[in-house]
């Protein structure tokens, strides 16, 4: 068995035996650290066991990744990985921070449009009546792909808000989603009308997660979205204009110079309450969907 092979047996075990996360957290997670290995043992490091990791490794990996140009963001997800990794074979003191690996910081994002609206979408295109669902259901309550599959929408809804279970979500973390247009209950009620019964989520009969993700990205190509996480882009903008009375600099709105001090604070709340409906923990990530 070659070197590669041992080492990423190795880590296969170690995925296995630690599933935490969503579905798309494992696979990424797995995508990252098999490459980081091939990597390493491209590059002559004779690594025949992944107990044998070292802090010169963890600097050669981010050597390289910069020496490719990789975003910065992209690059700390990596290392996100690879800290997780090194917390679960017992070498949590391993990893350096992002500063001290010469990452710089995230740039995220300017306040050029991003949003992507149904309404500009070849609907017709889409022929799977589940997927039809599922992407107004990402415009119009904020859920992202996995989320918008998983869902079990007869256990979710609770009349006037959405409560996304944890094995539903991005890294685990549950939240609550409140419904307050006409468009999020009416696309909720068909979602239920898909799903038979409370313990039935909007994946088909017949299909695993896999199966049915893979034809929803087809579909969606077809139909001219290259981009289907501008949906959620959608969903923060038409809410923070609720919020808060003006659009948000993403669409011409104000940006946080020209916002007076009573507006600054009532932009913070907004952003705030966004940010948590989307299932992140910072106000800052609000940046990407709403510009500043």
């Amino acid at each position: 068995m070659s070197i590669k092979n041992e080492l990423q047996r190795c880590v296969h075990g170690i995925l296995k035996r630690n599933q935490d996360g969503a579905f798309e957290t494992q696979h990424a997670r797995r995508k990252v650290l098999f490459k980081a290995v091939a990597d390493l043992c491209a590059n002559g490091y004779k690594l025949r066991h992944i107990q044998g990791l070292k802090q010169k490794h963890v600097r050669f990996l981010n050597e390289l990744w910069q020496s490719r140009g990789l975003a910065v963001a992209t690059i700390k997800n990596r290392n996100a990985h690879l800290r997780w990794l090194c917390e679960k074979t017992g070498k949590n003191n391993l990893m350096p921070s992002n500063e001290e690996l010469g990452t710089g910081k995230r740039q995220y994002s300017n306040n050029q449009p991003s949003g992507v609206d149904l309404k500009d979408v070849a609907l017709e295109k889409i022929s799977n009546k589940h997927i039809y669902v599922q992407i107004h259901l990402q415009q119009y309550l904020g859920l992202r792909r996995e989320e918008c599959i998983k869902i079990r929408p007869h256990l979710a809804d609770q009349g006037d808000h959405l409560v996304l279970q944890p094995s539903w979500c991005k890294g685990g973390r549950g939240r609550v989603i409140p419904i307050v247009t006409p468009e999020a209950r009416r696309w909720l009620n068909e979602a239920k009308s898909l799903a038979a019964s409370p313990d039935k989520s909007l994946i088909p009969e017949k299909r695993s997660y896999i199966q049915h993700r893979q034809l929803y990205d087809k579909q969606l190509q077809r139909a001219g979205v290259k981009h289907p996480h501008g949906l959620r882009h959608t969903y923060a903008q038409e809410r923070y204009l609720r919020l808060t009375g003006w659009e948000c600099p993403k669409r011409g709105g104000f940006t946080s110079r020209q916002l007076t001090t009573i507006q600054k604070e009532k932009d913070r709340h907004a952003r705030l309450l966004i940010s948590q409906e989307l299932g992140h923990a910072r106000e800052q990530i609000t940046v990407v969907y709403l510009g500043r």
